[in-house]
């Protein structure tokens, strides 16, 4: 049987490979405070936190009174979870994760990977009643989808990104799509009146709270996902 191990990895290297039940600290470290994780940045506790793996995840430890740190997901579109000064062992659901700190100029870090997520197969369903029904009904081979990636594919690329494309950003992004500006704009109002029926937030002053709402959506579901990139010009 297969060992689950949860890898963390610094800039340089596998900096700990901990069996379940094992755990490691981290943070800058000092005479008498030792850290299996050196994290060296001036505003970085001595002593910042612990990782815990358990089995298929892990968990992650807060040991600094005043600072509160971020575990995203690299591979997601825009998921992370914020860990609060103090909070301890908070599950993290990713299989691939960046621990993110507070430091000197801006943030640092390390990578954290565990075992790949174990899924159980889909029940059968016997009996009579009405069939459920479908949710977000999406065709990838369709222009509105195309429009879709394009509107995510600067989320997917860096989770961090607030970026909202405007119709023009999007017709130069799809250039050779065979699209025209009105085209564009019926595409985004099929997709959020018909297909994915989004409704508009409470700052209705915003222009583009279509597009971000689809965005936001798309991401949130995995209606779109970092292989859909490929279909894009």
């Amino acid at each position: 049987m297969r060992m689950r191990t949860v890898l963390i990895q610094t800039d340089t290297a596998v900096a700990a490979e901990l069996k379940p039940g094992e755990s490691a600290t981290f943070g800058r470290g000092a005479d008498g405070i030792s850290v299996d994780i050196v994290v060296s940045d001036r505003a970085v506790s001595r002593l910042a936190g612990r990782i815990t793996a358990i089995e298929d995840y892990w968990q992650i430890s807060n040991l600094s009174a005043d600072r509160t740190y971020v575990v995203e997901n690299p591979e997601g579109g825009g998921e992370f979870v914020k860990v609060p000064p103090l909070r301890m062992g908070m599950p993290v659901p990713f299989e691939f994760s960046r621990v993110i700190l507070p430091a000197e100029h801006g943030t640092t870090g390390f990578l954290v990977f565990a075992p790949e997520h174990v899924y159980g197969k889909a029940a059968a369903t016997a009996g009579s009643g009405a069939t459920t029904m479908g949710v977000f009904p999406l065709d990838k081979t369709a222009k509105y989808f195309l429009i879709l990636v394009a509107l995510c594919e600067a989320r997917l690329r860096d989770p961090s990104s607030t970026f909202v494309p405007t119709v023009p950003q999007l017709l130069e992004r799809l250039g050779g799509a065979d699209l025209t500006r009105s085209g564009v704009n019926f595409h985004i109002d099929y997709l959020a009146r018909t297909k994915l029926k989004v409704k508009q937030a409470d700052e209705a002053g915003k222009a583009d709270w279509q597009r971000a709402a689809l965005i936001n959506l798309a991401l949130r579901f995995d209606l779109v996902t970092d292989a859909d990139l490929r279909l894009l010009p």
